[in-house]
């Protein structure tokens, strides 16, 4: 087992019951989020863009890291060059603050796009990233890592070192199994029993509700572990080309307003952990 594992499970309940209170710009203990996914294509690129989005709009100091670490979509998605940046903080060429890119209170650290340096490297990535995050979290309210799809060591490590993780899942069977799949190595093997699930590109209730009640029974049934529901993301009709203006978009419609009642259900959780996550989200009954 390496260093990084072991220092994972020797310290999985405390990263799984740390709560504080959350006052923007107030120097606190940063919260630490994975989004990620069993299976790739899913959108969590674009739900982890949008939620760091959000959160510094509503005055936390925000960074999202991706860490694709050698196909980074982030900087992509926001139309932003690309660059080898990332390589050169690894190699310890250039300095952090040089490496992310700032919009107010939101920061970016984009990863490589087919760095052959970073290829060829022997570094193990978890730990490195994990020594990273560590020395900076104090800088931020929120450190939000968009991991890639699937079952990579390094991946699992990054998402069990999180306080949360949270596994953007489609109504796909494939997606489905795979994310149940990514839920068992990290309670397995990381000693994880709790994790929160947003539904994206679902067509109806009806559907949103079926993958919901398939996921978080079989979770518990199978592995005895908690599955805190954040929500979903309907499906909406817009060009393929479109598609990231309008998700990143702040707009008045009501799909923007329900994004924006998701983050506040999750941040107000953290506030109380008693909070009716069916309540603050506008569902009836909760799903465990």
């Amino acid at each position: 087992m390496d260093k990084a594992s072991e220092w994972l499970l020797s310290h999985s309940s405390a990263i799984q019951t740390k709560r504080a209170k959350r006052i923007p710009g107030e120097s606190h203990k940063c919260f630490k989020i994975s989004i990620t996914g069993g299976k790739g294509g899913v959108g969590k690129t674009s739900v982890a863009l949008k939620t760091a989005q959000e959160l510094s709009n509503l005055g936390y100091r925000t960074l999202l890291i991706d860490c694709d670490s050698n196909l980074s979509n982030t900087a992509i998605k926001l139309g932003l060059p690309l660059d080898q940046k990332f390589w050169k903080l690894l190699s310890s060429e250039l300095s952090f603050d040089e490496c992310i890119i700032k919009r107010g209170d939101f920061h970016l650290l984009p990863a490589c796009n087919g760095s052959v340096d970073l290829f060829e490297s022997k570094l193990n990535f978890d730990e490195v990233m994990i020594d990273i995050i560590s020395s900076h979290e104090d800088e931020y309210d929120y450190i939000l890592l968009d991991c890639p799809a699937g079952l990579s060591k390094e991946s699992l490590t990054l998402s069990a070192y999180c306080d949360f993780r949270w596994i953007v899942v489609t109504p796909d069977k494939s997606s489905i199994t795979d994310s149940y799949s990514l839920v068992k190595i990290l309670n397995t093997k990381y000693g994880v029993k709790e994790n929160h699930l947003l539904v994206n590109m679902y067509s109806t209730d009806r559907q949103f509700q079926k993958v919901v009640i398939t996921l978080s029974e079989t979770i518990e049934n199978f592995l005895n572990a908690r599955t805190n529901i954040l929500g979903g993301i309907k499906k909406f009709d817009v060009a393929n080309d479109e598609f990231d203006t309008f998700f990143l978009s702040p707009s008045n419609s009501e799909w923007h307003k329900n994004f924006l009642k998701m983050i506040f259900g999750f941040t107000d959780k953290l506030v109380s952990p008693e909070a009716d996550f069916s309540r603050a989200l506008g569902f009836e009954q909760e799903v465990h």
